[in-house]
């Protein structure tokens, strides 16, 4: 057990503004009620307090963001527009490639990089009036949800330290519950900007792909990885995606619609709303009965929203080839090299991932192809019959944070370290966008998620109804005990 010293009027103050959200924070920042040097120097106190029980943000840049603090407080003085996220601090995902400031990617053969440029989600954000602060904890190359590697070790869950915070984008989650930063950016190939939300009590949305362009790409038209924002409420992941929505010409998938639409209002009548539940995913995944009976309530709360809610799922046949084999072909096609070269120092799950990408064939890949186009009209077709549907998140609550993966669902044997994964990246194939929001506690006080997916495109319409269950159900005011008590149990 460590006792962590508090002043709690500063630790008032501190909250205040860790706490606020991402809109609220930008307002006071325009109408110069605080400064932004105010909001900086309070959110790096919060690493420096928090952070070295949960471990979310692997390398800080205090100097660098103080000086952008001040460069941005006298152009606020200047008459400058501010943009949406102006002031707002953030801590870039360790995949992202930020200039001037170490990228890892939570690998022992990245350690030392320096990217000289941002990537496309970075330019973004820091174009919109972002601070960054420093770069949050990954597993190596993003690979697993479980968010761990040999350069930082695991980050720990807020809520219990001894439990994982998901992955891969599992130090921005952590860092987020516990007030470090405002917002966050993501990516999600099988479940990264979902698990670590379910698991952390915040939220994330993989948008559809396309959504947020992503460049630098080494496959620009695959869409199975896509890059999206994570914040403690929906409106806030709204604001984020406003920003780094839109087209760009450098990704020749991104969907030509602008992004503003995202920043306006969300509230909408969900009266009517035809909304499907499954507990398992149409019986497809093994769930732990501890997350089944956390969500099995809220699925009640729609329905006291005036839905009309009905248990149905599409046919997930096929996803799972489909998701193992687009993924290591990706997996060889933009690590293979470096396999060849590092592999000694590559965590044996991810070798074995490359490994299987190398023994694909042509037919293999065609055969995924077309599974995938007919999973496609199988979802348009469900869509056709309900407006939204609702799974969980993870087959689990959050799992001893000194495990790869679990090893069992519901008496169920996981074999691979992406067995778990199932019911966020059977999602993934489909290529439907898809928002993880809070979704209840377990008698343990572990958070759960509540997986809302939508139609083809539909961005919008998973937000506004994610929406409409936050402000019912206020799961995610919810904070980690160590916030108040100062105790962490390690």
């Amino acid at each position: 057990m460590r006792q962590v010293t508090q002043d709690t009027n500063a630790n008032g103050v501190r909250a205040e503004l860790c706490f606020a959200t991402a809109r609220e924070l930008a307002e006071r920042v325009r109408r110069r009620e605080v400064s932004v040097r105010e909001v900086v120097r309070a959110h790096l106190e919060q690493i420096e307090r928090v952070d070295p029980q949960v471990n979310a943000v692997v390398t800080v840049t205090p100097e660098r963001a103080l000086a952008a603090a001040a460069a941005a407080d006298e152009l606020l003085v200047a008459g400058h527009e501010p943009g949406p996220l102006f002031g707002l601090p953030i801590a870039h995902k360790d995949t992202h490639l930020t200039a001037g400031i170490r990228t890892t990617f939570g690998s022992q053969s990245m350690r030392d990089f320096v990217p000289d440029n941002d990537e496309l989600i970075v330019e973004r954000i820091r174009a919109a009036g972002a601070i960054t602060i420093g770069k949050t904890n990954v597993p190596e190359f993003g690979a697993g949800s479980h968010t761990f590697n040999t350069i930082f070790g695991a980050t720990r869950n807020p809520y219990d330290l001894a439990r994982s915070a998901g992955g891969s984008s599992g130090g921005a989650a952590a860092a987020l519950a516990t007030g470090m930063h405002a917002i966050a950016d993501g990516s999600d190939m099988g479940g990264s900007l979902r698990n670590p939300a379910a698991f952390c009590n915040v939220v994330g949305l993989r948008p559809s792909p396309g959504r947020v362009p992503s460049h630098p790409a080494g496959a620009a038209w695959a869409t199975m990885a896509v890059q999206g924002p994570m914040a403690r409420t929906v409106s806030d992941t709204a604001l984020l995606l406003s920003v780094i929505g839109g087209p760009d010409p450098r990704s020749p998938i991104s969907l030509p619609e602008p992004a503003e639409v995202f920043a306006r209002p969300l509230e909408r009548d969900l009266r009517g709303l035809r909304v499907a539940w499954s507990p398992d995913l149409g019986g497809s995944v093994p769930v732990d009965p501890v997350v089944t009976a956390t969500l099995l309530p809220q699925v009640a709360m729609f329905e006291s929203l005036g839905c009309v809610v009905e248990e149905a799922c599409p046919d997930f046949t096929g996803a799972d080839e489909v998701f193992r084999t687009l993924r290591a072909w990706q997996f060889e096609l933009m690590l293979g090299t470096l396999a060849d070269t590092e592999g000694n120092s590559l965590k044996p799950s991810l070798m074995w991932n490359i490994e299987q990408g190398r023994r694909l064939r042509g037919p293999d890949i065609a055969a995924a192809e077309v599974a995938r186009t007919a999973l496609y009209h199988r979802f348009r077709e469900f869509f056709q019959r309900y407006d939204i549907l609702l799974l969980p998140v993870s087959q689990v609550p959050p799992f001893d944070v000194d495990l790869e993966y679990p090893g069992e669902i519901a008496g169920v044997p996981q074999d691979t370290y992406l067995d778990w994964m199932r019911s966020a990246y059977y999602v993934s194939v489909s290529g439907h966008p898809a928002l993880s929001v809070p979704g209840g506690f377990t008698a343990d006080g572990l958070p759960v998620g509540l997986q809302i997916v939508g139609p083809h495109h539909g961005d919008l319409d998973v937000l506004r109804v994610g929406y409409a269950f936050e402000q019912a159900t206020r799961f995610g005011q919810r904070r980690p005990d160590i916030l108040t008590t100062g105790v962490a149990h390690v």
